[in-house]
């Protein structure tokens, strides 16, 4: 099985990756030093980890193995399961490290004090690791550092929960409509455009697109139509071939007839990447909205999904993009017009830093509003 897994691989990456010159790299080279790796590999956390160090030679974001544990919980992300309510990004340099992005309200780590910012050391010595199931009654020994540098072995009990909703409007401040985007999930530009319905004029719009990693771009089309006019170009891909595709609003955005008026404000992070990337630039570009948080992943190539022999996936890049104003955000990603630093312990502290600034900047007369957007790097 490990040699059928590499093998694949190995093979779609020389086949179907964007780059026919896989970025100057050896690929038969990458071939000879990590298949024997793989081959004798004696768990998944091994024989992923030697995936991923190969795929990280093409020095691109959207190139990974994710291995059968991980993969089962992506497809049941929407799905009621069990959970200890932790959202984890990995270190690319130290692999056996990984960041606290989330803590879920009510999970069973926000139970034991989980902080946003922590760190989980996984590295098969002692305590669990991503690469294992996470199961309903089945404690898990999480070996973490907290912000301070302290040792936090902490032991928490996977609990079923409901799905987090990928879309949540939130109409809590007086004319304000915040519209939280967990992914470019199938429905988006429906549901948002049910959300812009008979909005009052006065209304201020903050789509919130941190921690969002992107998804379908035909939703990425939809939210734009939501507000640019349609046929408007926001982008262009290229194909492996050379083939060039100009992208333009084709709408999409639920019923809505005509693209919203309102003042708009996007909020992105570090964790923002590739649709999450790409819509804010367009709409940064269009003088369309301020942008507010702090840069982008850089992380916007075209990546598609496939399933590999063991239940694993492999996430490989099949296009290139550039702006409608010619900006190739990869490893560049979006600067923000107004930079409001992510900070862990504000977030542990129950306060929003970047809403909040957002929130200001929308209120301020439209001369300060358009001194900001005009300010935009891009």
């Amino acid at each position: 099985m490990n040699q059928q897994v590499f093998d694949h691989v190995w093979n779609e990456v020389r086949r179907e990756y964007y780059d026919p010159h896989l970025h100057g790299v050896d690929w038969s080279a990458a071939r000879r030093t990590w298949r024997p790796v793989a081959l004798t590999a004696p768990d998944d956390r091994t024989l992923y980890r030697s995936l991923r160090e190969m795929l990280n030679l093409l020095d691109d974001d959207h190139a990974g193995a994710a291995p059968p544990a991980v993969a089962r919980r992506q497809d049941q992300l929407r799905q009621r399961r069990a959970i200890v309510g932790l959202s984890l990004r990995a270190d690319r340099e130290d692999q056996d490290s990984y960041v606290v992005e989330q803590v879920r309200e009510g999970s069973p780590a926000d139970e034991a004090g989980v902080g946003v910012g922590w760190r989980l050391i996984a590295d098969g010595a002692l305590g669990w690791t991503p690469e294992q199931d996470v199961i309903e009654g089945r404690p898990l020994t999480l070996t973490l550092i907290d912000d301070e540098g302290a040792a936090r072995p902490t032991v928490l009990n996977p609990r079923v929960m409901e799905p987090r909703p990928a879309f949540v409007a939130d109409r809590s401040r007086p004319n304000v409509l915040v519209l939280r985007v967990e992914a470019f999930d199938q429905g988006l530009g429906r549901w948002m455009g049910q959300q812009l319905a008979d909005l009052a004029p006065d209304t201020d719009v903050i789509l919130d697109l941190r921690g969002n990693p992107g998804g379908r771009l035909m939703e990425a089309d939809a939210v734009l139509s939501c507000f640019l006019p349609g046929n408007r170009t926001w982008a262009t891909r290229t194909s492996r071939n050379g083939r060039q595709v100009a992208l333009k609003t084709a709408g999409g955005c639920g019923e809505l007839a005509e693209p919203v008026a309102n003042d708009v404000a996007v909020l992105v992070d570090g964790q923002s990447r590739s649709a999450a990337e790409l819509t804010p630039a367009a709409l940064q570009e269009a003088r369309r909205a301020v942008v507010v948080g702090s840069l982008t992943a850089g992380a916007v190539l075209i990546s598609q999904e496939t399933r590999l022999p063991d239940g694993g996936r492999l996430t490989l890049s099949r296009a290139d993009f550039v702006t409608s104003g010619g900006v190739r955000l990869e490893k560049r990603g979006v600067t923000p017009d107004l930079a409001v630093p992510d900070s862990g312990k504000d977030r542990n502290a129950g306060r929003d830093a970047a809403l909040e600034a957002a929130v200001a900047v929308l209120a301020a007369p439209r001369a300060e509003q358009a001194q900001a957007v005009a300010a935009a790097p891009l």
